[in-house]
């Protein structure tokens, strides 16, 4: 265990995080980005027969992460932006020259790209971006073949609406698989072109207001079908020799929230989300025979097929860093491909377990979340509220929560109605009111209840989080009394809605009209009552606000505009932001003074 707070700190920091892993085509590699081992976050790869260790094949002073494959499994794209600007630019690694990035696109371009495939050729790489032909940023984002030996931009197709999906180029490389939300902004629907431009045709439309995915089977010729259902999600596959459509799994007790087909498997990779816990299963298109992959103490989570009849996951717990391994299902021999434990001074025993924690919201509705207990008599109690809010907390390691426990606080994160993880109709049930209502009102009772089971006492508890979760901290302390919410740190969260809408960049503009039921124009009622900017005269505790500066989704104008507001009605704060980051803190010594500064402000905010 680290002797001082710092120490502990600076360990938990270096602890890396596991985010994008991608195997490759031929099941002998499999790539991620792990944030922590460096300032920034860095490109890993790490072949799965586990005679190796993981090599570094990125070491910038920008983060970056993977983005797909190459087709012969020798190389990776990757993608970088520029102090979290988000306008990522894309390069080539190759396994066997670590470190060299080869430029594929330009640096710091004026639109965003979404996602980044070479095509069998190594000379054509497929992506969207909000960009004309002229060069000219747009709101739609085009499908573009990017010839990279003579720079001509062939656009393949040309969606009216944005969207972040990422195009997918098929193994054989003769058809692009892209999504359109053309109809509704609640909606996606499945469209297809030839590598070439020709054929441009939608082929799964579920439905206006629902989304469909779809993900290439090896063969090039199928595609296996991820849809939303009235409560559910369900399961098909689609042929592009006759165009058809066959239903696989129609369960509408599961929760289907992911689905893949790595390039080397046999059967397609399902995950039923239940609780927030994933739970893998491998799907025989052919027969439909469903086989569960084992279960463990801690989530294991399957990856691709490796040799030797083993399979690479990721493995993880709030006690055991998140790591891929090799498993083996037929005797549930496991073997880390990572080794996680040889790279800290951390032990088991140094982390703070997540307890389950439940109860019943406004409207009867049972809501969970995670609770991290202070060793020894809490100092007060940390909401930490996650963004999205299509996303949810799991029970597995988040450094920051940590450090909280570890300073002697207690941590709730709750899994509020829109979270995922809990089935279609609770991530649904946002919309009913729109971002700002029942969802806070979960929140609430959540703090509520953790007041009446003792473990929160009035007018000590906090609240933080970024993105959604600083929304969230602007609705708490501009709504709540102060016995409730004594004190508010919001990290990158939204204070004008719409000035969100206005300002974000536009492929998320539809998600915005999604959650709200509408634009600016169409509801402004609920775009101003649910804008926390209108009721800071409401506020009564402490107020940090922390901004990334080249935040390109929330943006700084928040923190303009909500300063003004609280200087005009003599509200006092705090502003602590950085010149080096975007949507989040993410640069290790970044958080470091984050996570300094959030401690002693809540130290100094509960401790009456």
């Amino acid at each position: 265990m680290p002797q001082n707070d710092d120490a502990l700190l600076d360990a938990l920091l270096s602890l890396p995080e596991m985010e994008f892993v991608l195997p490759s085509p031929n099941g002998q590699w499999v790539a991620w980005m792990w944030i922590g081992l460096g300032e920034t976050a860095d490109v890993y790869a790490v072949r799965t027969d586990g005679t190796a260790e993981p090599v570094r094949l990125t070491m910038t002073d920008q983060n970056t992460w993977p983005v797909s494959w190459s087709p012969d499994s020798q190389s990776l794209v990757v993608a970088q932006d520029t102090d979290g600007n988000e306008r990522v630019q894309l390069f080539r690694v190759r396994l066997d020259a670590p470190q060299h990035m080869e430029p594929l696109t330009e640096a710091n371009p004026g639109y965003y790209i979404h996602g980044g495939q070479l095509h069998p050729n190594g000379r054509w790489l497929i992506y969207s971006a909000n960009v004309d032909e002229n060069g000219q940023e747009i709101e739609p984002s085009l499908i573009y073949r990017h010839d990279l030996e003579t720079g001509e931009r062939v656009i393949l197709a040309r969606p009216n609406s944005p969207t972040y999906m990422p195009p997918s180029l098929n193994p054989q490389g003769t058809h692009v698989l892209y999504q359109r939300k053309d109809l509704h902004p609640s909606g996606e629907q499945l469209w297809l072109v030839s590598i070439d431009g020709e054929g441009d045709r939608e082929i799964v439309n579920i439905g206006a207001e629902r989304k469909v995915y779809g993900v290439w089977f090896p063969d090039g010729e199928h595609i296996l079908i991820h849809a939303e259902a009235d409560t559910h999600y369900r399961v098909g596959v689609y042929s592009l020799a006759d165009s058809s459509l066959r239903w696989l799994i129609e369960d509408p007790a599961r929760n289907i929230e992911r689905v893949s087909f790595p390039q080397n498997a046999d059967r397609a990779v399902l995950l039923d989300v239940r609780s927030t816990r994933p739970y893998g299963s491998l799907l025989d298109i052919k027969t439909g025979a469903e086989e569960a992959f084992p279960v463990t103490p801690s989530t294991l989570v399957p990856v691709a097929p490796a040799p030797g009849g083993a399979w690479t996951a990721l493995h993880y717990s709030s006690t055991q860093p998140m790591e891929l391994v090799r498993f083996v299902p037929e005797n549930g021999e496991m073997t880390s491909l990572t080794r996680i434990w040889d790279m800290t001074t951390l032990k088991p025993a140094d982390l703070i377990p997540a307890e389950n924690f439940h109860w019943r919201s406004v409207d009867g509705m049972e809501i969970q979340g995670w609770l991290y207990r202070a060793r020894g008599e809490a100092k007060g109690t940390i909401v930490h509220v996650h963004g999205g809010p299509t996303w949810h907390y799991e029970d597995w390691i988040d450094a920051e929560v940590q450090y909280y426990a570890s300073q002697g606080f207690n941590v709730f994160q709750p899994n509020y109605r829109g979270s995922t993880g809990f089935g279609r109709a609770f991530t649904e049930a946002i919309k009913e009111d729109g971002w700002g209502g029942r969802e806070q009102d979960d929140i609430r009772t959540g703090i509520e209840a953790l007041i009446d089971a003792n473990i929160a006492q009035p007018g000590r508890i906090g609240i933080t989080g970024t993105s959604y979760g600083g929304y969230s901290s602007w609705c708490a302390i501009t709504r709540l009394p102060i016995e409730l919410v004594a004190a508010a740190a919001p990290i990158c969260g939204m204070t004008d809605l719409v000035v969100d809408y206005e300002t974000t960049r536009p492929d998320l503009r539809p998600y915005s009209a999604e959650m709200m039921g509408g634009t600016p124009d169409e509801v402004p009622k609920r775009f101003r009552e649910r804008s926390p900017i209108h009721f800071v005269d409401n506020i009564r505790g402490r107020l940090l606000i922390v901004q990334g500066d080249q935040d390109p989704n929330v943006t700084p104008q928040h923190v303009t505009d909500v300063c003004a507001a609280l200087d005009r009605v003599g509200i006092a704060y705090d502003v602590l932001s950085f010149a080096d980051e975007g949507h989040g803190i993410h640069r290790r010594a970044n958080k470091k003074t984050l996570y300094k500064r959030l401690v002693q402000f809540f130290e100094e905010a509960l401790a009456g």
